[in-house]
């Protein structure tokens, strides 16, 4: 099963912008390809995309990426056995030779890597699911779904960037997307009820024209009880605040409320929200060097909430180590695009659920109909995945593989059990 021959196309991800379909052949004749996604709110460290930066697609054409593929990255793993990914992907990021894999484009690097991992599992005749498993041990995630899209996810409609759901009393996966799909209907009914109903965002949630982010969690709580449900118990909150977006010059700033905050304040505020409402998640609520206000907000908090880093660590097993050195997080998001290879994925879940920590696998806001987050949170045993919203192909695609694979293993565990 050696690695035979590796080419690329540029496709389209779920905002219309190019993206790259790396398809790997073998010498048995076995073919597998992979779509790789992209984020419009991304942190500074993140690995880099590569675009052309020309006038085809105002820059963001992938042409240089996929000639990176066709000839640089072809030269250096053809004539490898497609099971050792380890070694492929160390070949590519030896070769591209920079920290954030910058010169050959990380999504080159990672549309092959996971073709070659999904070409692999098609050898071996395994699910991908279970070729991803380190000790053959995997469980449904537990989604964490969007209602509300705010922040460059939903036209800065709210400054925050999501407000999500997760039903960890349900008894099935269908459960899930059944409790969900009734809450998200209800939040509709309001909003159109109170002419607040103005569109949908990147990920499937709605960006309606609240007047505060408190009327926008209350919002939520109400469409919760509208469904019949119980916030604080059925149902709990999540709250991914993209901070990065709000901090500049040392303050964070709230637009929609013409509001600013000292770091001090806004965990303050922050600490707040999480005592008056059942949020039990909280993504990203400070920027992504202030390891000490994490810390620190920590510390004000049910230990039981998850204080999850998504650019504070973006899937970088070197950051989330400092992250648990300074006791800044309990819980981490995992985007293989922020680093670059399904090997170095794989690695930092593992040091992620090493730590005690929730890892949480997500989507980017850019999405492909490719499912391998699917295959990756079921086959690491996470516990947790995070795709967006519902009513979008480029999420029911993700939430669809799930419920296929569910079928697949009669005996797997329900995470939320």
């Amino acid at each position: 099963m050696l690695i035979q021959q590796i080419d690329a196309i540029q496709l389209l991800d779920s905002r219309a912008i190019p993206t790259i379909e790396a398809i790997v052949t073998l010498d048995n004749g076995i073919s597998a390809a992979a779509m790789v996604p992209s984020g419009a709110s991304t942190g500074t460290y993140e690995a880099h995309e590569l675009r052309d930066e020309g006038i085809s697609y105002r820059g963001k054409s992938v042409n240089k990426a996929i000639q990176n593929i066709r000839t640089e990255i072809s030269s250096v793993i053809i004539g490898i056995p497609a099971t050792e990914q380890r070694q492929i992907d160390q070949a590519m990021i030896q070769l591209d030779g920079m920290p954030n894999k910058s010169r050959l484009g990380a999504n080159a690097i990672l549309s092959v890597s996971i073709a070659v991992a999904r070409a692999a599992a098609k050898a071996t005749d395994k699910p991908l699911f279970a070729y991803l498993s380190q000790n053959n041990q995997y469980s449904l995630p537990l989604p964490e779904i969007q209602i509300i899209g705010g922040g460059k996810h939903g036209n800065n409609a709210l400054d925050i960037q999501d407000i999500l759901i997760v039903c960890p009393q349900a008894g099935s996966l269908q459960e899930v997307f059944e409790m969900t799909f009734d809450v998200y209907y209800a939040v509709a009914d309001l909003l159109k009820a109170r002419g607040l109903y103005s569109g949908m965002a990147d990920e499937g949630g709605f960006y309606p024209r609240f007047r505060t982010h408190v009327e926008a969690i209350e919002t939520v709580i109400e469409g919760v009880s509208k469904a019949g449900y119980k916030a604080g118990e059925q149902v709990l909150l999540s709250l991914d605040v993209a901070a990065n977006n709000l901090y500049r010059e040392e303050v964070y700033h709230f637009a929609l409320e013409g509001l600013q905050y000292s770091p001090e304040e806004f965990q303050s505020l922050m600490a707040k929200w999480c005592q008056d409402y059942p949020i039990r998640f909280l993504e990203d609520p400070l920027h992504e060097d202030d390891w000490q206000g994490w810390k620190e907000l920590k510390s004000q908090l049910d230990p039981n909430l998850k204080l999850i880093g998504d650019d504070l660590f973006v899937t970088n097993k070197n950051r989330i180590q400092l992250g648990a050195e300074s006791e800044s997080a309990n819980a981490c998001l995992i985007k293989p695009n922020q680093i670059g290879t399904v090997s170095e994925t794989l690695e930092s879940i593992a040091l992620v659920q090493e730590l005690g920590w929730q890892p949480i696998v997500s989507a980017r806001s850019g999405e492909t109909e490719d499912p391998f987050i699917a295959h990756l949170a079921v086959g690491t045993n996470t516990g947790m995945i995070k795709v967006g919203s519902l009513p979008t192909c480029a999420r029911t695609t993700k939430w669809n593989e799930l419920l296929r694979i569910s079928r697949q293993v009669e005996t797997m565990a329900w995470t939320a059990k």
